[in-house]
């Protein structure tokens, strides 16, 4: 079966339905992946290091073809308590995969040990993935795809955070914390931490946004954040002058890519909204926008076409590809992207 939905994927995390013994997490952010994993094998052993109720399998223990995947799924609890058997994939191989979900069909309809859970944690597997289907398909397995977070799902987790570490932000402090957190979980979760112990955690303070803007003003980031704004604004001169001051305070050329991302998406996310009937402030802020960069957000979605962020997604792509090219000169790569975009937007108008 498919869990989609937020709440009932964080109920069946919680307290898995014990009749389910298989269990597929996927997406492109791997540490949410992990993130859900973790949670969910927790729920079946405390000591996910337990060498007696716990195995772990990664993609050359499937791949091998000698039964280990089997055999850790046949396997009986010497301890007593449900058996668990972890299987990671590094990579997307076809072979993997259909060995994998040929196990997992069995283990399903109990031809293993059925007191056993299987938990897969996977990439992002498309919809012709045998595993996959294998695990939508039977009553006993469960299919949980991680999509990258919404904007009020990272607001509530900021909140939840802070308020563990007993301190908080005001709402437009929020707001502009959520807008420039980066969209994948481990990192998420770091940047929420060194908030909380830049307030003070157990102060019991809650912060306005000129306080915030004290921590995100010393960040690296937000010279790589602010240049990408200006690149899709067609400021060629600031935006290259932000670029290379973030090199200089230790950030690198992937880090810069995922700026000028986090940026294309959020006019896309606007564009969108807008086009579908949202009004520009409703979309401005469903995207993340913080609301003193609204006009410039909007001034931008007017000038950007969907075909021209379609260019600049295609240019994006080669950047990230052409910077895991050994020996590659990533600054340049990032710098030279960034002048691209601008000149865009000056040819569209900006």
């Amino acid at each position: 079966m498919i869990l989609s939905k937020r709440p009932e994927v964080e109920r069946f995390l919680k307290s898995p339905d014990p009749a389910v013994r298989a269990v597929v997490i996927h997406g492109r952010d791997r540490s949410g992946v992990a993130e859900r994993s973790e949670t969910l094998c927790r729920m079946v052993t405390p000591d996910l290091n337990d060498p007696f109720n716990v195995s772990l399998l990664a993609d050359a223990d499937v791949d091998a073809g000698d039964g280990r995947l089997e055999d850790a799924l046949a396997a009986m609890s010497l301890m007593g308590g449900r058996r668990l058997v972890r299987v990671r994939l590094s990579a997307e191989k076809a072979a993997t995969d259909k060995a994998l979900a040929a196990a997992l069909k069995v283990h399903a309809e109990g031809g293993f040990n059925p007191d056993a859970l299987l938990v897969v944690e996977a990439g992002a597997l498309g919809r012709d993935s045998a595993l996959r289907k294998a695990a939508e398909a039977s009553p006993n397995a469960v299919g949980i795809a991680c999509y990258e977070d919404e904007v009020g799902d990272v607001a509530r987790m900021t909140r939840e955070a802070l308020a563990a570490d007993k301190v908080g932000l005001t709402g437009d402090a929020l707001d502009r914390f959520v807008a420039r957190l980066p969209r994948e979980r481990g990192l998420m979760r770091q940047e929420i931490e060194r908030l909380a112990l830049f307030i003070g955690p157990g102060s019991g303070r809650t912060i306005d946004v000129a306080e915030l803007e004290q921590h995100l003003g010393v960040e690296p980031d937000a010279s790589l954040q602010d240049a990408a704004q200006q690149a899709f604004g067609g400021k060629a001169a600031p935006a290259q002058s932000g670029l290379r001051r973030a090199f200089l305070e230790g950030e690198g050329a992937v880090a810069a890519l995922r700026a000028i991302g986090r940026q294309l998406q959020v006019l896309i996310r606007v564009q969108t909204l807008v086009g579908a009937g949202a009004g520009a402030k409703e979309a401005t802020k469903a995207a993340g926008v913080f609301w003193k960069q609204e006009a410039e957000a909007l001034r931008q979605v007017k000038s950007w076409t969907p075909e021209a962020l379609d260019a600049v997604m295609d240019s994006l792509n080669a950047a990230e590809l052409a910077c895991r090219s050994t020996g590659s000169p990533d600054q340049l790569i990032a710098e030279r992207l960034v002048l691209e975009i601008s000149a865009r937007a000056r040819r569209l108008g900006l």
